[in-house]
């Protein structure tokens, strides 16, 4: 673990020092973005809501370095356009990038005690890219998403979306943020769950039930539609959030350990679904999660950060076809790139024994 570089204090801004918590959250669901696009407000609302009683004050500091994005068929690739990729030397085939992160760092300040997080944190996601994100816990992935969606602005460094640097509050509404908990409201059905994000935005109640309505046998909803979440499993409350993400437009996925708390067979049937999913309806997305397995089986690259302070420690590109189905967890290219990954978390040897 490199040590931490040295860093200012870090100061709330003053926009934010002068808001209460009740105002910030009106701020984003008043929030409306450019070019009359969809934002997804609720997700990023319902996440400062479960955060507010959190006494934790998080700042954002420098450091990284670039990265780059892999062939996503895992085909051989013209010598031409090949370069080596950042920390594994895995050749990789230049493509536009919907996200860039450079030179991104946080802190947790509470009370007196700071806590470097992120130190030298900067990759890219491909359009059209599903890009894992592992690492221990506390090394700052769920900060690294907040950072991303704008729940979080940062001190020095840039965030890019599309090739465009955008400030914090630009941010808000151009990504879909689905956290480990669904956040279902408990006296809305399902439908009305699925096409909150919808009227939130603007959209007019009956209008967006009828859109969500229209994707229910999609998400394996149809017949649930009138259900309320505390008649749903897990796996379906689940699916209600998926289609409440995607119906927002935004074409950048922020899944934040959706499939976290779940049992394995349900966490496994979800992992498949999603994959059905994006075969239909292609998404940029970014996953944060603790499980190797699933990292390696959903993502076209695994990015492994460090223990805390985190940064970039290995880019596993993953080298296995697409459609995937689940019996490739036993092929033999599927378990080496999982002990790659686990090799960089530092949990498997170089002899391959833990």
């Amino acid at each position: 673990m490199r040590p931490p570089s040295a860093r200012p204090p870090f100061t709330q801004p003053e926009a934010h020092r002068a808001r209460s918590p009740a105002r910030r959250l009106q701020s984003i669901a008043d929030w409306r973005p450019p070019h009359n696009r969809l934002p997804l407000p609720f997700d990023h609302a319902g996440d400062v809501m479960s955060r507010l009683d959190s006494s934790v004050t998080r700042g954002v500091l420098p450091g990284g370095a670039r990265l780059a994005v892999p062939a996503p068929d895992g085909g051989a690739i013209p010598e031409a356009a090949a370069r080596p990729g950042p920390t594994n030397q895995a050749p990789v085939l230049a493509v536009p990038s919907l996200l860039e992160l450079r030179e991104i760092a946080a802190t947790y300040i509470e009370g007196r005690e700071v806590l470097p997080v992120l130190d030298g944190v900067s990759f890219t996601v491909g359009e059209g890219e599903f890009v894992a994100l592992i690492g221990p816990s506390g090394s700052g992935k769920s900060t690294l998403l907040d950072i991303v969606a704008g729940l979080i602005a940062p001190d020095v460094g840039e965030v890019l979306l599309a090739g465009q640097p955008l400030p914090t509050p630009e941010r808000l509404g151009r990504t879909a943020y689905m956290r480990q908990r669904d956040l279902l409201l408990p006296w809305r059905t399902a439908l009305d769950n699925a096409a909150l994000a919808l009227e939130v935005a603007g959209m007019p109640r009956r209008r967006a039930r009828a859109i969500a309505r229209t994707r229910l046998s999609e998400f394996g909803l149809e017949g649930f539609a009138d259900a309320y979440p505390a008649q749903l499993s897990g796996g379906m409350r689940q699916r209600v959030a998926f289609l409440r993400t995607v119906l927002a437009g935004p074409p950048l996925l922020l899944l934040d350990e959706p499939f976290g708390a779940l049992d394995a067979l349900t966490r496994a049937a979800m992992q498949d679904w999603l994959l059905g999913l994006l075969t239909r309806e292609r998404r940029t997305v970014l996953l944060v999660t603790h499980d190797v397995e699933e990292a390696v089986f959903l993502a076209d690259r695994v990015v492994v950060l460090s223990p805390r302070p985190a940064h970039v420690v290995h880019i596993e590109p993953v080298r296995v076809p697409r459609p995937r189905r689940r019996s490739i967890v036993t092929a033999p290219d599927f378990v080496a790139h999982k002990a790659a990954v686990l090799r960089a978390l530092g949990l498997l040897d170089e002899a391959g024994t833990e």
